[in-house]
């Protein structure tokens, strides 16, 4: 099943010296290792365009190495990490940094994101022609949002001038100031500050004007206000080149599925409310959302497992993002399988510029098997991420990943 080429049908996929060679009916194998994928789905490698690897500066909660495990156990062989180091990825020393240490250890492909400013201080633009140079493909100063309006579009204009897309995480600070989850009800009842969502929705709106003034390739990261997706379409009917990812926790969970102050639920933007999570399954339906994409945040549990006013954002999303997406998506009827691989596949290679995402003969040999129907519990002390921060422990899924492969080598299997 390829989407990008509109493949969709049974067939061998033979894979040598780390590209693919052919595909079709009866192949011959004669001297190769075969897989017997009957009955499941063979698809371009997935890719997720957002993640946090946390090397280099915080290898106590994740590394590049077992962030890339973690990745490939749950069927990627991509992926994108975001800039938010220790130094900052705001550099080509940076960049080379990552790119090298995954090239050592990594059993996935690393793109390293880099940030839009200096220290992601929000204040003066980083080197971003070097670290293009160096092999960035987008640019974010991702958790740590750019407030003045003036430098976001000056980072625009210099992302358009160098052939990269703008990221970002939309939210503005001062209103979402000191919250702690979804302002609503459920915030009320639990006595805790809430995050309203239009500190998400002013953001959007913002840099959606500013993309139709620069010219710029605009890309909204996690959106998860139904207003943002709104104006996400909007913009999308009026021709200007905006893009938007959903992660897979707010199309599933809403503010009132948190167990009372449990800090595996915390993560920003909040878990929303139930009108928000339905729009952002009307997203996916609709093409306003363009990719899935698991924003995984590792934290140790010395960290995680504080009050929850005091807990840092974010949980682990690369092993249960196919399980979650075929059950809350393509289970329910929402979409199809092929629409499910296209926004794990073709979109996120088209958002970034990556030469992936296709099982078309001459491409890279990465191919990602998954069943539909395989039942299976996520138990994330098994995890291969060095953290255990995931509301999804325990949890039963139908369908999930079989089999990763990065240039023709097997890097994962169940």
């Amino acid at each position: 099943m390829d989407p990008a080429s509109g493949q969709d049908a049974v067939a061998d996929v033979a894979v040598e010296n780390g590209r693919i060679v052919a595909i079709g009916e009866n192949l011959d194998a004669t001297g190769a290792e075969i897989f017997d994928a009957t009955g499941m789905i063979v698809a371009p490698g997935f890719i997720d365009m957002h993640v946090h690897l946390r090397e280099p500066g915080f290898e106590h909660s994740e590394t590049i190495e077992t962030g890339g495990r973690a990745a490939a156990a749950g069927g990627f062989t991509s992926v994108c990490c975001m800039p938010n180091t220790n130094p900052v990825n705001d550099s080509a020393v940076v960049t080379t940094y990552i790119i090298e240490r995954a090239r050592r250890v990594s059993p996935v492909n690393v793109y390293p994101i880099g940030a839009i400013t200096k220290g992601s201080n929000g204040e003066e633009l980083a080197a971003i022609g070097a670290m293009k140079q160096a092999g960035i493909v987008a640019i974010s100063d991702d958790g740590r949002p750019v407030m003045n309006a003036r430098v976001m579009r000056r980072a625009m204009e210099s992302a358009k001038v160098f052939g990269l897309p703008v990221i970002n995480h939309c939210e503005d600070l001062n209103l979402s100031a000191g919250g702690d989850m979804h302002e609503g009800l459920q915030s009320v009842k639990l006595g805790l500050r809430g995050i309203p969502g239009c500190s998400e929705d002013v953001m959007v709106a913002r840099d959606i004007l500013l993309a139709e003034v620069t010219g710029a390739r605009y890309h909204v990261a996690h959106i998860s206000s139904r207003h943002s997706v709104e104006m996400v379409q909007f913009a999308k009917l009026r021709g200007l080149p905006v893009t938007s990812e959903v992660t897979p926790h707010h199309f599933a969970l809403a503010d009132a599925d948190m167990p009372a102050y449990d800090s595996n639920y915390k993560m920003k933007p909040p878990l929303r409310g139930c009108g928000d999570v339905e729009a952002m399954v009307a997203g996916v339906v609709s093409g306003a959302i363009d990719a899935i994409a698991t924003d995984h945040a590792p934290h140790p549990g010395d960290e995680k497992m504080q009050e929850f006013e005091k807990c840092p954002f974010g949980i682990l999303g690369l092993e249960t993002a196919i399980g979650i997406s075929l059950e809350q998506l393509v289970h329910t009827g929402k979409i199809s399988v092929a629409k499910m691989v296209e926004m794990f596949t073709t979109a996120p290679a088209r958002i970034v510029n990556l030469n992936r995402g296709t099982l078309a003969v001459g491409a890279a040999g990465d191919v990602t098997i998954f069943s539909l129907d395989n039942e299976w519990i996520y138990d994330v002390n098994k995890s291969a991420s060095k953290s255990r921060n995931t509301p999804f422990h325990e949890h039963r899924f139908k369908g999930g990943p079989v089999k990763t492969i990065v240039s023709g080598v097997v890097v994962w299997e169940l």
